[in-house]
């Protein structure tokens, strides 16, 4: 059995499941739970053609899916993903027996985990002990980077977890700039904080066309997304619309007749122009999006 953290749209109910010709389940008395905090019990599932069918933890896929039509930020899905020859009754029921142990609040899992760690155990210990994935361990002690007033603000619900998360990839002085205007209601929440924190938009370093290590300002890692963003939005133009001018001067030299570097957020309309190739006199479009991200 390996625990993974797996997109929602990978997932869907199995065959097997003899629930799953039925109508949708009533998820009334976890959902709100799921909206505030998220899937914690990993669901048990098995690879296919189509992604991954879930054997058992119907229930908590739909509360995940009625969650993310809301938007309530529910990300990836913890998942337990079985193995040929693996017993589905037995892995359920060790899955069950280990998570209850398991405080849901967030705050309460990092002070549990934070002792362990203290005691001398590894991430991959207390995510075995816990039935969940090391991803989920790392992003709880994130929480550790928080100032306390932060912490008790989420522990008396003046804040949402979404926002709490996203806090942790703050310095210390962020996070005091941060509490300030909260103090005046005019603190930033959910994505627009993250947003925030990075001078206004947040771009991950999966959209960089240039080497990561050609970048000499700071990123800053998002232990909960498995994402990380630069710290320097000016910084990270100046590489990127080089690597732009680059491939520009690149595909002109493979042979195309034009290369056409859009303004950025513009978007480009295929059906408004036919598909030509470079041996007939073809044009390549350059999109960029807002967030950094390259189209060709």
């Amino acid at each position: 059995m390996e625990l993974k953290h797996i997109p929602l749209e990978q997932l869907h109910v199995a065959a097997i499941n003899m629930r799953h010709d039925r109508k949708p389940p009533d998820i009334s008395d976890i959902l709100p739970s799921v909206r505030a905090r998220g899937i914690l019990q990993p669901l048990l599932v098995r690879p296919n053609a189509d992604g991954y069918e879930i054997v058992a933890g119907r229930r908590r896929y739909f509360s995940a899916k009625q969650a993310a039509e809301e938007q309530c930020g529910i990300g990836l899905i913890p998942c337990a993903v079985m193995e040929p020859g693996d017993d589905a009754a037995a892995l359920e029921a060790s899955l069950i027996e280990n998570i209850v142990r398991l405080d849901p609040d967030e705050i309460a899992q990092y002070n549990t985990f934070a002792r362990l760690a203290k005691e001398g155990r590894s991430i991959g210990d207390i995510a075995a002990t816990f039935g969940i994935t090391e991803r989920m361990v790392k992003g709880r002690l994130a929480l550790g980077n928080l100032l306390p007033k932060i912490k008790q603000l989420y522990r008396n619900d003046e804040i949402d977890a979404d926002s709490l998360r996203h806090l942790t990839m703050a310095t210390k002085a962020q996070q005091k700039d941060w509490l300030a205007l909260f103090e005046n209601h005019d603190a930033p929440m959910g994505n627009y904080l993250k947003h925030w924190l990075f001078g206004g938009m947040s771009i991950s370093t999966k959209v960089a066309l240039f080497p990561l290590d050609t970048y000499k300002g700071h990123t800053v890692s998002d232990l909960f997304e498995e994402d990380s963003y630069f710290a320097d939005p000016d910084l990270f133009w100046e590489l990127q619309t080089a690597a732009i001018a680059a491939k520009q001067e690149a595909l002109l030299e493979a042979g195309w007749t034009a290369v056409h570097v859009l303004e950025m957020g513009e978007h480009f309309n295929s059906w408004e122009l036919e598909k030509t190739p470079k041996t007939k006199g073809g044009h390549v479009f350059i999109t960029v999006s807002h967030r950094g991200a390259v189209e060709i």
